[in-house]
């Protein structure tokens, strides 16, 4: 497989309980998928005639995607966050849509002054259908990082930002990633080796809900089995989530030294290093990096080996020799401080008029100074974008370049298997100027938002540029680590760090630039998730792109009309010294994201870390993780 040749599998029995009559429309081929995991889980099947971007799609996708836009941002400024997935609207619309296929008149609808028609029920509620409503949510559910510039700028700086500004930048900034999504499917999509784990889980989901299966004696079907674990998932989350809260974190060292700092910061798994801590509840176990049922075993071995590192030895160490006056702050804080060890006073080196940095006042004040896990963070987040271009161009890199240098001769030789295989034979693909008319369009729109309105983002012409130059060089690399591992390292300190040093003293800029940088090939990376996961399902890969723009639109309108309302009528909100006691209102993720854009925007990192801060040493964190991958790649090569 290291060539990028295609293995077959043995043959085996795909299809164990599932028919699949030809007579229906069914086809089906040898799957000689070479990812074995791929193999066990997709089909190698496909019957055309079912019905996709329905009419019931569309009522239920989009009603999903307000609900779930709403609701999660509504919810994402309390103090205790509700995050509500995809997957609740996975399985409610399973009987939702099974319900309007029993019920609605079967009648074509026409289209005014056209030819054209709809039908209302087109017949049995069909996988690709629920599949797409599922796309729809998933982008409710997705989050809007763009929203976080307009709660810092109102709730936090206190200065005003024009409403269109506002929607515009929400609108953009999930948008652009269309763009490299469209230049790099060939790669991260097509190719069989680029196979998108988490995507299994779904792909697994689905068949399980609609694929009828002859129960054996003594066995369980898929949806019976699926149906057991919800009921009892869900029963059990009512005992940590409404009748014992205490359980879902467990600190042992705090429950038996209740007096002891140095054991509460030991011990703490909320605000400490959580030596003797656990938590029986599952969102507390997947709460951070998801679910680790979906990510291979390496990538949990590695995670693991990493957190003992980072937790267990280089914190402890680095806390209690007091580097970097470590013991002058808490252990663990996403905060910013001054010298003497209180909250940083931000207003009082802002210049109001120009609100960017009043530097002879920086200068009197104080220096920045963060604890010592969060510098550990930054130093890690170096270390993470280095290593992830030298891992990649040392595994994939010749692959990589084969595919760039003949893309049509690669493809036809060793990339086509049998889902290739049989989308291109049923359905006709997306037209490159689709994507490129979009991302043209979205770009042009980009620098209108950051240069008009007086220039209220404070980004240049030529930063918008930049940082899509940025995304557009990480996709690949950072789309291959995803598509094989289920780990994506983020750029946003990257980003931070570039701007930080071209434009200081400017928040608003830093945050503009780093959400155009960053997001734009978060949301690429999910494009590209989701156009595999319609690789796999057999979507029609035309509704799968107008399913995808329609419900990232929809849901930054919402997410950015319901922020935005909240901003307007909750008095003091993300502000805990002025809200009543108790009051839900904090805004903890838009706390870190002011912190951020103090320290790579207002005072920026040649006074963090740089000569000017105290933090110049964590640039060597670059160079290590260049370093580090070259002797495991070594280790690989040499012949056993």
């Amino acid at each position: 497989m290291g060539d990028g040749s295609v293995l077959l599998p043995p043959p085996h029995q795909h299809q164990q309980n599932h028919t699949f009559d030809p007579s229906e429309g069914w086809q089906v081929e040898e799957n000689d998928h070479p990812i074995e995991e791929v193999r066990l889980t997709v089909d190698p099947t496909d019957n055309p005639n079912l019905p996709a971007l329905t009419f019931r799609a569309w009522l239920l996708g989009v009603i999903s995607c307000v609900m779930l836009s709403f609701a999660n941002m509504f919810f994402g400024y309390r103090t205790n966050q509700l995050g509500i997935g995809s997957v609740c609207v996975q399985i409610a619309a399973l009987p939702i849509g099974r319900f309007l296929a029993s019920t609605l008149p079967r009648k074509d609808i026409k289209f005014p002054f056209t030819n054209r028609s709809f039908s209302l029920n087109p017949g049995p509620f069909s996988m690709k259908e629920h599949c797409l409503i599922t796309i729809f949510a998933g982008a409710g559910a997705g989050g809007l990082y763009a929203i976080h510039i307009v709660t810092i700028v109102k709730a936090f700086y206190h200065r005003s930002i024009h409403p269109l500004a506002a929607f515009l930048l929400a609108q953009t900034t999930q948008l652009l990633g269309y763009g490299w999504a469209g230049i790099y499917r060939k790669y991260l999509v097509e190719s069989p080796y680029m196979w998108w784990p988490a995507n299994l889980v779904q792909v697994s989901l689905f068949k399980a809900l609609h694929q009828k299966e002859k129960r054996e004696k003594g066995t369980l079907t898929r949806f019976q089995f699926f149906i057991l674990i919800f009921v009892l998932s869900f029963a059990y989350y009512a005992i940590p989530g409404f009748i014992f809260p205490a359980i879902s974190t467990v600190s042992v060292l705090c429950l038996i030294f209740k007096k002891s700092v140095t054991m509460q910061q030991i011990g703490s798994g909320l605000s400490g290093l959580g030596v003797g801590s656990f938590g029986l509840d599952w969102a507390t176990v997947a709460g951070f990096l998801g679910s680790p049922l979906a990510t291979p075993a390496t990538a949990i071995f590695n995670i693991m080996l990493s957190f003992f590192l980072g937790i267990y030895v280089i914190i402890p160490i680095a806390y209690w020799n007091n580097t970097y006056n470590a013991k002058r702050f808490p252990i663990i804080s996403s905060h910013v401080f001054d010298h003497a060890g209180h909250r940083y006073n931000t207003t009082r080196i802002i210049d109001d008029q120009t609100f960017t940095l009043n530097l002879l006042e920086q200068e009197s004040y104080s220096k920045i100074n963060i604890s010592i896990t969060f510098a550990l963070t930054y130093g890690l987040s170096f270390a993470t974008l280095t290593a992830s271009i030298m891992h990649v161009a040392l595994h994939d890199g010749r692959d990589i370049w084969k595919m760039w240098r003949n893309s049509k001769e690669y493809a036809k030789e060793k990339v086509e298997d049998v889902h290739s295989r049989l989308m291109k034979r049923n359905y006709e693909a997306v037209p490159d100027w689709w994507f490129y008319v979009l991302l043209t369009v979205v770009i042009a729109l980009s620098m209108f938002t950051c240069l008009g309105f007086g220039g209220q983002l404070q980004l240049p012409w030529w930063g918008v540029l930049f940082a899509c130059l940025i995304a557009l060089f990480f996709t690949l690399p950072i789309g291959v680590i995803v598509a094989t591992t289920n780990m994506a390292p983020g750029l946003n300190v990257i980003t931070e760090y570039i701007l930080g040093l071209m434009l200081p003293g400017k928040p608003l800029a830093n945050v503009t630039f780093k959400t155009y940088g960053t997001i734009s090939m978060a949301q690429a990376l999910t494009l590209l998730s989701d156009l595999n996961l319609g690789h796999y399902m057999k979507i029609p890969p035309k509704s799968m792109f107008i399913a995808q723009l329609a419900g990232t639109m929809i849901a930054s309108s919402v997410y950015f009309a319901t922020a935005w309302m909240l901003l307007d009528t909750v008095k003091y909100i993300c502000d805990p010294t002025e809200l009543p006691s108790g009051s839900p209102w904090t805004c903890p993720n838009d706390d870190v994201f002011y912190n951020a854009s103090i320290i790579w925007g207002l005072v920026g990192p040649l006074r963090m870390f740089g000569k000017l801060g105290h933090y110049s040493a964590l640039n060597f964190f670059f160079l290590i993780g260049l370093m580090l991958p070259i002797p495991f790649w070594a280790c690989e090569i040499v012949p056993d």
